[in-house]
């Protein structure tokens, strides 16, 4: 994995931010240059999960990368081809219907939209409580675009939310390969 250069995006599932750290170390160890970037919400807004800061330093110290947090630090993405694959993870319902009718109001949504034109890959890792509702119908369209793909994924807790679905955040690296190849790391469906 030597020499990939990875836009690792992060939205604002905050309750998953403890996994998708421990991915971009995982990338980091296995020789990718990692570029981290982060919606607005998910860059400022402090939760019961943690301090914005907090995630903000402790992403920047892996990374050794300020964090792209504006739509105009995403844009040169695009004209300039500096990623390889971008994954977006965690991918929140919003972000996702953002990208399934091409709305560029991020700098996660500006960061697909210039790999895209670009015909690089995308990897989506869903953390949705509205999967299997109001989001199923963007997730269907993502999985029908060219050049996205996604880290599989199942509902997290099927009786007690049973609409919520979540990517097995372990399985990025592996879906990234796939992704690279121009594939689907199956099953994609957990």
């Amino acid at each position: 994995m030597d020499s990939v250069r990875v836009g690792f995006a992060m939205c604002g599932s905050f309750c998953t931010f403890s996994q998708c750290l421990p991915q971009i170390e995982k990338l980091i160890e296995a020789g990718a240059d990692v570029t981290p970037i982060m919606s607005q919400t998910a860059y400022s807004t402090d939760t019961r999960f943690g301090n914005s800061a907090d995630f903000v330093n402790k992403i920047e110290h892996i990374c050794k990368k300020s964090v792209v947090h504006t739509i105009k630090g995403a844009e040169p993405i695009g004209p300039k081809k500096t990623l390889d694959i971008l994954i977006i993870e965690p991918c929140t319902g919003n972000t996702l219907a953002k990208l399934a009718k091409g709305i560029t109001d991020t700098p996660v949504t500006m960061a697909a939209k210039a790999m895209l034109r670009n015909e690089r890959p995308v990897l989506i890792a869903i953390s949705t409580n509205d999967g299997l509702s109001a989001s199923a119908e963007n997730i269907g369209i993502m999985q029908n675009r060219k050049n996205v793909f996604f880290v599989p994924y199942g509902q997290d807790d099927p009786f007690l939310k049973p609409c919520s679905l979540i990517s097995d955040f372990d399985k990025t690296v592996s879906a990234m390969h796939c992704a690279l190849d121009k594939t689907q790391l199956q099953p994609m469906l957990l």
